[in-house]
């Protein structure tokens, strides 16, 4: 006859079960716990954005002067175009620190292909398309020989900005269209830059992407737990590699739009934007571990930088100050979420030692 278990909660197989269910509601707990803390700070951000307005408005008076807006916003249209995809791969807990070096890379191409000739569309087509090898190299370098992102990254950040240099030295190409040049720097309405409306769209289609689709939820899963993403079904490979694809993308579309707002191709265009964009993306709540943060964070604390810029700017703080201002940014992003988790640590292990005491 065969035997029949009876499971209560006294038993071990009702332990089982329970810690299996308990298991099983964790990440789902963790989503959540995650989601409310992006809620607080989105709304500490909020707060953090008008004080910055507040503090630009005091600084000068010409703050808030139409003309000045909109040179805010055209002034980190690139950093935003670039800062966009790398939410999306700090989200799946890899990272991208090639990106600026891409932008200088993809404006020395687009320098060298227009001087040897080539039809604007023509030239702004193989720019997109070397953006696009230049991530899939990344990719393929991450996923294909298991190497992390950071090391790859960091390499690549020296390789294609040497590459920049390669392709022109250290001159200079000025002479594009003035069609292009103009839409570089034209504004809508004497207000809204030109370039900015691509921010508009791109912000608009990552964030859906990121926050409403199957393929955003499928990126916090990588970032939670790559091993359980795996097993789910989700092929984290390909998804990666279409990331550092797109990173390569959008860094080459930066690319183009800093060398048409400047008018000028050269090897050290962005140079040192990097730090700007990982600062902008941490400070908007993206978890540096992956699986947590959202896009709307992300788009606050870039406003944030580029007021705080700006109105430093005006006041004739150096850029030397600015750049601290920028690692301050980068710091408090990593400290402050840190500082609160062990805080809620502490205070649950306090809770837990009380009921048991009164046990």
């Amino acid at each position: 006859m065969d035997k029949i278990v009876l499971a209560d909660s006294g038993t071990p197989a009702a332990g089982t079960a329970a810690a299996s269910a308990t298991a099983a509601a964790r990440p789902a707990l963790q989503l959540r716990a995650a989601r409310h803390f992006d809620l607080r700070w989105e709304g500490m951000l909020v707060i953090v954005l008008l004080l910055s307005l507040g503090l630009g408005r005091s600084l000068s008076p010409d703050f808030f002067a139409p003309t000045n807006l909109g040179n805010l916003l055209a002034d980190f249209t690139e950093i935003a175009l670039m800062a966009l995809p790398l939410t999306l791969i700090i989200v799946a807990a890899e990272i991208d620190l090639s990106v600026a070096s891409v932008l200088g890379m993809a404006s020395a191409l687009m320098g060298v292909l227009w001087h040897l000739g080539l039809p604007m569309p023509l030239v702004l087509l193989l720019v997109l398309s070397a953006g696009v090898l230049a991530g899939l190299i990344n990719g393929l370098l991450i996923v294909k020989l298991g190497l992390p992102s950071l090391a790859v990254t960091i390499g690549t950040l020296a390789g294609y900005r040497g590459l920049a240099y390669v392709l022109l030295g250290d001159q200079a190409i000025a002479d594009f269209p003035a069609r292009y040049t103009d839409f570089g720097i034209g504004t809508l309405a004497n207000f809204l830059p030109l370039p900015f409306i691509l921010v508009i769209v791109a912000a608009a289609a990552f964030t859906v992407l990121l926050q409403a689709t199957p393929f955003g939820r499928s990126l916090y899963a990588m970032g939670a737990n790559p091993v359980a993403a795996r097993f789910s079904g989700l092929d984290v490979d390909r998804t990666k590699l279409k990331l550092f694809v797109m990173s390569g993308a959008m860094s080459a579309l930066a690319g183009i739009i800093y060398t048409l707002r400047f008018s000028s191709a050269r090897g050290d265009n962005g140079e040192g934007f990097e730090l700007t964009v990982v600062a902008a993306v941490l400070f908007g709540g993206v978890s540096i571990f992956g699986g947590s943060g959202s896009l709307f964070g992300v788009l606050f604390s870039l406003l944030i930088i580029g007021v705080l810029k700006n109105a430093l700017t005006l006041y004739d703080v150096s850029s030397e100050v600015l750049t601290i201002v920028t690692g301050i940014l980068l710091l408090s992003s990593v400290l402050i979420p840190n500082l609160a988790q062990r805080w809620r640590s502490g205070r649950d292990r306090r809770q837990i030692a009380a009921e048991l005491a009164r046990k």
